[in-house]
């Protein structure tokens, strides 16, 4: 990874600094929220909206405020941005058309300002038209270079793109202008990414430290329990996982989190519960396809969990949401492996990342075209992640080449406790 400066976490942020951060989305793009509808990147967490109507960047004190005062720009990019965290929070895609109109009469209101276009930018990313996002948060950038807000919109949609190095100069920029939870949360998975799982886990450690709200306390824990569940230490991994939900029992993940404990160490029956508690109320697709493995593994019926991820799918096209990933590694590994193609293919011609990489390497290789997933297995394998699922993958299709599994003793190096039967479990939610 490149080398960032960090500056020591402190507790005061300046209070303009939250305020942008609890009035726009600091989206992660493809992973929109811990557990959302793709899952190659962690979100970093924001201000929780729309809890209560008393919270000032709630969506009823907004709407109430534009009541009052329907000419306030600012207001209008915040309710914006208010739409885009619920629809993440949800997974109801429905809010971002509403977004969509916010944040076009913010800019009606006052064209070109900052808010508007990074809100702009925001929505962009949560339909996951990374390249637009880019274009968007660049021009707001230029409006305000000293915005955080702005690189972190553009840090996520970079590195769905595929083009880490300027990913990573966002966070860089990012973190000297506003050090704290979602600049060091970004610089966690940039690192995670090439591979410095000692940086990874600091910056995460980092973010901790600078956490007060309890919904950041709870996301720094979980991620801190990812981390360690996909190197294999399940125990750390649920001491992490019951601090996300100590610190806020609301904080559905955590449950996810301990969800995925259970079936990896065995106790299918214990995951396949709180895999049904956590769908019941939260039927992201991530949460949908872990549970329909563990009922799988059971020897249970998925087929509900199936039909709740088609109906997911059709909601987030209708509302203008373009999610490849989720459906190319779904077909691949549960489905027909030429639809896996087609969807690998569209998505990694949009965002040519490491995890659209391999979602292709591995729909070619259980399309019967091994010989052409190769390539694409390397190039998954070209920013140094040490992803025991992508070597697992490449494993795979070098033994059907009759190559040397070379990669086949790093699934147990990365992860002693892989299981190839949970592949979504060991998915960054």
């Amino acid at each position: 990874m490149s080398e960032i400066s960090i500056k020591k976490p402190r507790r005061t942020v300046n209070v303009l600094v939250r305020g942008l951060l609890a009035a726009v989305v600091l989206t992660a793009g493809a992973a929109l929220i811990p557990g959302s509808e793709s899952s190659s990147a962690p979100a970093a967490p924001v201000v929780a909206i729309g809890t209560n109507g008393s919270t000032p960047g709630s969506i009823p004190a907004l709407q109430a405020r534009l009541k009052r005062l329907p000419k306030d720009d600012g207001a209008w990019a915040a309710l914006g941005a208010a739409y885009v965290q619920h629809a993440r929070v949800t997974g109801d895609p429905s809010f971002y058309p509403k977004a969509e109109q916010a944040v076009e009469r913010s800019l009606a209101l006052k064209p070109g300002n900052f808010a508007g276009l990074t809100g702009q930018a925001a929505l962009a990313a949560g339909r996951h038209d990374f390249s637009a996002a880019v274009r968007l948060a660049d021009q707001a950038v230029a409006v305000n270079p000293y915005g955080p807000v702005a690189y972190g919109v553009l840090a996520d949609a970079h590195t769905q793109l595929g083009d880490y190095e300027q990913a990573t100069r966002a966070i860089t920029r990012m973190m000297e202008l506003a050090p704290g939870v979602s600049s060091f949360t970004r610089a966690s998975y940039d690192a995670e990414i090439h591979g410095d799982q000692t940086t990874a886990r600091r910056m995460l450690e980092y973010a901790l430290r600078d956490a007060y709200l309890p919904g950041d306390v709870a996301f720094c824990q979980h991620y801190l329990g990812e981390l360690a569940l996909l190197s294999g230490d399940l125990d750390r991994a649920r001491e992490h996982y019951r601090q996300a939900r100590a610190a806020d029992p609301r904080f559905l993940p955590a449950q996810a989190g301990l969800a995925r404990v259970s079936a990896l160490t065995g106790n299918l029956t214990d995951a396949a519960d709180r895999y049904a508690d956590v769908t019941g109320r939260l039927p992201l697709t991530q949460y949908l396809v872990e549970y329909g493995e563990v009922l799988e593994k059971l020897g249970r019926d998925p087929a509900p969990q199936w039909r709740l991820l088609t109906a997911q799918r059709d909601l987030m096209r209708a509302n203008g949401v373009h999610d490849d990933i989720t459906w190319a590694e779904f077909e691949a590994d549960h489905g027909d492996p030429a639809t896996a193609v087609e969807y690998a293919r569209a998505e990694y011609a949009r965002n040519p990342n490491v995890v659209a990489a391999d979602a292709l390497a591995w729909a070619l290789h259980r399309d019967g075209r091994s010989r052409d997933a190769l390539p694409y297995a390397k190039k998954a394998a070209a920013t140094g992640w040490r992803n025991a699922l992508f070597a697992h993958h490449r494993a795979e299709i070098e033994r059907a080449l009759d190559l040397p599994a070379d990669a086949a003793a790093l699934v147990k190096k990365y992860n002693p406790r892989f299981d190839p039967k949970l592949p979504a479990l060991q998915r960054f939610s």
